[in-house]
């Protein structure tokens, strides 16, 4: 059999109810902008943002690594190109195009 004494009064259990209220109140008005359109939307976007925002921040660093990784290959510790090295990546680039200035041409005629 369940206890029904209560020892509170009459102004207290109303208090007790209007706390209860107002506490419901802000947890319905928070759930109200959880689900609105555009709190969902704005969230949705600024997770999307962070994402790519993450995922060019990765493909920055790579970039980067890859091109110290070359940059290493052209320059030594000094600073100063290497000419053995610049001198047949230059000759190939120049041949390159312009064996791609040659076709280009040929299909115009």
């Amino acid at each position: 059999m369940a206890d029904t004494s209560d020892t509170r009064t009459p102004a207290q259990i109303e208090a007790d109810i209007r706390r209860r209220r107002e506490v419901l109140a802000e947890t319905l008005d928070e759930i109200g902008v959880r689900v609105h359109p555009k709190t969902i939307v704005g969230d949705a976007r600024a997770k999307v943002l962070a994402n790519v925002d993450h995922t060019v921040g990765r493909a920055y660093v790579q970039v980067n690594r890859v091109v110290s990784e070359v940059r290493a290959q052209f320059v030594d510790e000094k600073g100063a190109p290497r000419i053995e090295r610049v001198v047949p990546v230059a000759l190939v680039v120049v041949g390159v195009v312009g064996l791609l200035a040659l076709g280009t041409r040929r299909r115009r005629d």
